[in-house]
């Protein structure tokens, strides 16, 4: 049986080419969030799309834009989000960044069947 669990969604919007401490800012809060030992995050790299400058995101099979959106998308318990936000608000200087509440369905494993 699988039990569904309230938690929420911390979507970061940011440049590709953001940095960091010498890394990609991408790169930076996902090991941050690793260290914080929230639940889990993902990466997407953007296909196309536009933002606060107005400027067309088209990267080609050709040449990789290395000024793509990036989403880093982290799912936890609200209080996690939180305290991330706080470390997130000091190395975010540009970007967009959204919270929603959302349902979640974890599945796990099962040893005994491996």
């Amino acid at each position: 049986m699988v039990l569904s669990e309230d938690a929420y969604s911390l979507r970061i919007f940011i440049g590709e080419s953001d940095m960091h401490e010498g890394l990609p800012l991408y790169q930076w809060l996902i090991n941050e969030a690793r260290r914080q030992g929230l639940a889990g995050a993902t990466v997407l790299r953007g296909f196309r799309g536009f933002g606060a400058h107005n400027r067309i995101h088209n990267p080609s099979l050709l040449h990789l834009s290395r000024d793509s959106t990036v989403i880093l998308e982290i799912v936890d318990k609200q209080e996690r989000i939180d305290v991330f936000m706080v470390i997130m608000d000091k190395v975010l200087h540009e970007g967009l960044v959204t919270t929603e509440k959302v349902n979640t369905r974890p599945y796990r494993a099962n040893k005994s069947n491996a």
